[in-house]
């Protein structure tokens, strides 16, 4: 049963748990030159140290959903705290390449489990009036990250080097946890007595992304990954040189705005998976516009808040859809994955696509991945309707 009242002091310090969690990509990836400058030998290579972090993703996603179910919510976001501030820590201490690229992998476990386990937190201490906003927020938590780490995280680093960027992280990481300790309550872990194989996590996988409830948010976030970073950075390619630094900035904050007002104002009248398909809907008409009219600086903006009503909607979607902790663990991981192929395919397929056949074939393309999200919730909506 949801509680009868949102307990939001907890739900802000789980957040703010979930931007260090964004921070284990942004960390790296907001001072790469000087990463580069750090590892000089490294060449074009030094991109995996910001990538490798999601390798588990890819992998593991709906695994790391069923393990942490098993686990505990609250251990399991606890411990991937304290074992992120541990990597980075020890990153600190800028460690040959082969080190620190093993690091960042392993380091991609503890940013799995925080994903999965923190939402699912959320859902369990929110009043389902309060729900919305609070899954909501903590879809804005990556963007929210990147904007902190460029306005405090890169001068930090850029005075100090590299370690004191890595250091503060492994702070923010462990006061997280510190904080979170003595708050958190204890979700009954799920009870389950066979044990993990590779049958049985390929038959998970299966009921999963069967499942028109557990998996449907899943679904609908690949297509929106697909997107989101790669136009984010190919847009700006074809813009006009003095508006991109303007696009680049403001695009994700207005995402995050419109998630936070009119997605969650939409949220109060109309079920999660309408709001997803509505901002799949306006996405796809705007990236098709783009596609004809690449320099429009406003259709550019309109785009982010079509994209943000899918970013917020989605992470409320898992919980207004499946009332089980395990389950909303088991859609979380399902989003972890998605996520990470999508972030992983997208800015590799697009920039093809632009390319081979220009700006216009580009957004297309978007627009036909953005149209397919839609139209993929429309379909899953059919068949929970028909169950």
């Amino acid at each position: 049963m949801a509680p009868q009242k949102t307990q939001w002091t907890l739900v802000i310090l789980i957040w703010l748990a979930g931007l260090g969690a964004a921070a284990q990509y942004g960390k790296m990836a907001i001072m790469f030159d000087l990463l580069a400058r750090a590892y000089p030998e490294a060449g074009a290579g030094i991109g995996w140290a910001v990538s490798l972090v999601g390798l588990a993703g890819v992998f593991l996603g709906v695994v790391a959903g069923l393990l942490v179910a098993r686990i505990g919510y609250r251990r399991a976001l606890l411990g991937a705290l304290w074992i992120g501030a541990a990597f980075s820590a020890v990153q600190a201490l800028l460690p040959p390449l082969p080190v620190m690229l093993g690091l960042r992998a392993l380091e991609g476990l503890s940013h799995l489990a925080i994903v999965v386990a923190a939402p699912t937190m959320i859902a369990e201490v929110t009043a389902i009036r309060g729900r919305g906003f609070a899954l909501t927020l903590w879809g804005s938590f990556f963007g929210v990250s990147f904007a902190i780490l460029a306005v405090l995280g890169l001068p930090l680093a850029t005075s100090f080097g590299p370690a004191a960027l890595l250091l503060a992280h492994a702070v923010w990481m462990a006061a997280a946890a510190l904080l979170l300790s003595p708050r958190l309550p204890r979700v009954e872990a799920a009870v389950v007595s066979a044990p993990i194989s590779a049958s049985s996590v390929l038959r998970d996988h299966w009921a999963i992304y069967a499942s028109p409830r557990i998996g449907a948010a899943g679904v609908g976030w690949l297509f929106y990954t697909l997107c989101f970073v790669s136009i984010l950075t190919l847009l700006p390619f074809v813009l006009a040189p003095d508006m991109r630094a303007f696009v680049i900035g403001a695009m994700p904050i207005l995402s995050i705005v419109a998630s936070l007002t009119i997605g969650v104002w939409l949220l109060r009248w109309l079920a999660a998976t309408s709001v997803v398909i509505a901002g799949f809907a306006l996405s796809a008409a705007l990236a098709l516009a783009l596609a004809f009219d690449a320099g429009d600086v406003a259709l550019c903006l309109a785009l982010s808040c079509g994209l943000g009503l899918v970013q917020g909607a989605s992470f409320a979607a898992v919980a207004e859809l499946n009332e089980a902790p395990s389950a909303r663990a088991a859609g979380y991981g399902a989003m972890a994955q998605t996520g990470n192929i999508g972030n992983l395919l997208g800015t590799p397929l697009l920039a093809a696509i632009l390319g081979a056949g220009g700006n216009g074939a580009m957004m297309t393309a978007a627009a036909v991945m953005l149209a397919l999200g839609g139209v993929a919730h429309v379909g899953l909506a059919v068949l929970r309707r028909r169950l």
